[in-house]
């Protein structure tokens, strides 16, 4: 059955990454919640899917520049300022605390493809395993070495790749790095590629998919979950397909 993922939480609908839009995508009855995580200036976990703050909030510059508090000054409303007036930058501990209260999943996408940040992947395992959410935690990364690393450091929990292009034998390569997820493009998925993907018991969990055509292909495939903008929707159209 595939599961309904809210890509940064329900962003289609609401401010992304932000609580609110976390709120949403549970009362939109999502079975998880996907989000991403940098770090400030003085190593704080934030979540923001951007390595600058440009596009989401009222600011302008690196997160990489910023203390935590710094962010916490800036409106992360994003493109909803008629709907809601104030919207901050979450702290990731802020999210799992929340979610430990509720039984979504949580795909957390370590953000450290272009910003190396140092001890990114110590911290995020050193949190989840804080509110002892090991069993319900994905880590996914567009870097894998990333994900080589969180491997290794908390076999217990799964690890998926994130990629963009067509990749051979893909999972063949996700059990070279440990990884039990693929989460790919979701226009370089066939139904044959998850067939293969299954066989070799790697789950396929595609990206962003939004669009109500692509959302029953995806549900017809049967692929393990989609990544949307709209959870409420999917939920929706899984329930017809």
């Amino acid at each position: 059955m595939t599961k309904i993922f809210a890509h940064r939480g329900s962003a289609g609908t609401h401010p992304e990454n932000t609580m609110i839009a976390f709120y949403e995508a549970e009362r939109a009855g999502a079975d998880g919640i996907e989000l991403d995580v940098q770090m400030t200036k003085d190593g704080a976990l934030v979540v923001i899917h951007d390595e600058t703050i440009d596009r989401t909030t009222d600011g302008t510059g690196w997160v990489k520049d910023f203390t935590y508090r710094d962010l916490q000054t800036l409106n992360a409303v994003y493109k909803f300022a008629e709907q809601y007036q104030v919207c901050r930058i979450p702290l990731l501990e802020e999210v799992l605390e929340w979610i430990s209260g509720t039984s979504l999943l949580l795909n957390i996408e370590l953000k450290n493809g272009l910003i190396p940040y140092e001890k990114l992947e110590e911290k995020v395992i050193g949190i989840v395993k804080h509110y002892r959410l090991e069993p319900r935690i994905i880590f996914s990364s567009f870097n894998h070495n990333s994900m080589a690393r969180c491997r290794q450091l908390a076999p217990n929990i799964e690890t998926a790749l994130l990629y963009m292009e067509p990749l051979y034998q893909p999972w063949q390569y996700a059990r070279l790095l440990g990884a039990s997820g693929l989460h790919p493009y979701y226009r370089t998925v066939s139904e044959s590629f998850v067939r293969e993907a299954h066989l070799h018991h790697v789950h396929v969990r595609p990206f962003t998919i939004n669009s109500e055509e692509s959302m029953k292909t995806m549900f017809q495939y049967q692929v393990d979950a989609i990544f949307t903008d709209y959870p409420q929707k999917a939920k929706q159209i899984k329930k017809k397909a």
